[in-house]
């Protein structure tokens, strides 16, 4: 084997075809590669117990030590792994400056891996090694969630750019085409230090869905109106991922006629603010401008001279808790089953399988809020395999995500919106706005029947940087 690289990672995404890229690379004498060792919500594979002798548990705590582990654990060939843009962040900036890590980056137009995998969660087939046991199943469209899918590739796709940039290395790209090329295969084998060829590839993994995306997609013509306001350009050849957006810009609020711009942050007061600004105009919620992008949002600036724009921030606790409830304990949708799972399996979250039922107390819902709290702060600091969710990162970080493309014209803390709302409608020329209603959170108990001075300081702990910066004082 050569000495270019001790070991390799391959970057890729869920339905890149990276299992087939594994098992062809596995086929290779030399090559090991050990699924992905580093997804926060099991190691290597679904059912695995460890990799190499380490365990979820191990690797939780130090999870350099796997990267080591399978540095050393064939010293006649080489090691590797799959990694997510998703995957323990504590890591990501150790594998991208190490030279001696081979990257291989594995693409796939955004839109097939999309539909592909909207096709998956709905036939619960994520594997297929045998024909006869394929699903029929017809991914639904939903064009604010492939905003969001694009935006998350997009952005780890150039910050892989930029890392390998900055230290002058370079990396082996795979499209998902290639890899019924056995030519490329066999070139990749070789970068990687391998001196075996294969003559075929392995045909134990099937294509799940091979007939044309317009047959897979459900609401096809919905599809492609919301794809024709994306800018047109090549998805498929990463890293050129054009236009760079912020991954904010699509959650962008705007009034139907009032030149009022609101750059939500989640968990805060959405639904409040939501229904303020259709009362503002006398419209339904669905007459709002929303699902921006960068293009139609400096657009809708030119065409709304004098505009404002504003964000609203919550109490860091209130906040937590509307996480909390809204994310991780309920199980309804929109929740984070997989997160929930996690925090439940690997760090002894104490929250019901289920829904939460008469058994689930306001002592219970203490315990698990209180434990919450704590695996946020270790979250917030870098110390877990999650990733930071915009429902629970630092508020202070949200407002500096933004400023990427712009930043609000007023911040205005929740207790204040009474005043501060209706007094910037009037600034834009608005002769009576209305007042903003509060709307109760969605919770099994409120924060005041659970609130005490461990919750605070758990809390002032865990958000520091919003107490400090923002001048919040004790929720109660």
């Amino acid at each position: 084997m050569s000495h270019n690289f001790d070991c390799f990672v391959v970057f890729a995404e869920m339905r890149t075809g990276s299992n087939f890229l594994e098992a062809n690379l596995n086929a290779f004498d030399g090559i090991t590669c050990h699924g992905e060792a580093f997804n926060p919500h099991f190691i290597g594979y679904p059912n695995s117990e460890d990799i190499l002798g380490i365990t979820q548990e191990e690797r939780e705590i130090d999870p350099m030590r796997l990267v080591n582990q399978i540095r050393l654990a064939t010293p006649d060939g080489i090691g590797g792994f799959r990694y997510f843009h998703d995957h323990d962040p504590r890591i990501l900036d150790a594998l991208l400056a190490d030279p001696k890590i081979g990257k291989v980056i594995l693409t796939r137009n955004p839109v097939d891996s999309y539909v592909s995998w909207k096709i998956a969660q709905a036939t619960g087939q994520w594997k297929l090694t045998n024909v006869k046991r394929r699903k029929d199943g017809q991914a639904v469209f939903d064009p604010q969630e492939f905003e969001t899918h694009m935006a998350a590739l997009q952005a780890f796709q150039v910050k892989l750019l930029n890392a390998l940039q900055t230290t002058g290395q370079t990396a082996f790209y795979v499209a998902y085409e290639d890899l019924q090329d056995v030519a490329v295969m066999n070139g990749l084998a070789r970068w990687l230090g391998a001196h075996a060829e294969l003559d075929s590839l392995n045909t134990a993994l099937k294509k799940q869905n091979p007939q044309p995306i317009a047959e897979k997609v459900q609401n096809f013509s919905e599809m492609e109106q919301a794809l024709a306001r994306l800018d047109r350009f090549n998805l498929s050849r990463t890293p050129n991922f054009e236009p760079r957006r912020g991954p904010v810009v699509p959650s962008y609020i705007a009034a139907a006629e009032t030149p009022l711009l609101y750059m939500p942050i989640r968990s805060g007061p959405e639904t409040a603010v939501r229904r303020w600004l259709a009362a503002l105009d006398g419209v339904s919620e669905s007459k709002l401008r929303k699902d921006f992008n960068q293009g139609s949002l400096r657009s809708w600036k030119r065409e709304h001279p004098g505009h404002r724009s504003f964000t609203v921030i919550r109490h860091p606790l209130a906040r937590a808790h509307e996480a909390f409830c809204s994310k991780i304990l309920t199980t309804e949708k929109g929740s984070f089953k997989g997160i929930r799972k996690t925090l439940r399996r690997a760090h002894n979250l104490p929250i019901p399988e289920g829904e939460p039922d008469e058994a689930y107390d306001a002592n219970a819902h203490r315990d698990a809020f209180t434990a919450y709290l704590s695996w946020v702060k270790a979250n917030l600091s870098g110390q877990t395999a999650v990733r930071v969710d915009g429902h629970w990162a630092t508020q202070a970080q949200c407002i500096q995500g933004m400023s990427d493309f712009t930043l609000p014209d007023m911040v205005i803390r929740e207790d204040e919106m009474q005043a501060y709302l209706p007094a910037m409608a009037m600034q834009v020329g608005h002769p009576a706005p209305p007042d903003p209603e509060t709307v109760p959170n969605h919770a099994p108990y409120s924060l005041a029947e659970i609130y005490d001075d461990q919750i605070e300081s758990l809390a002032r702990e865990a958000y520091q940087r919003d107490y400090l910066m923002f001048g919040f004082s004790d929720w109660a």
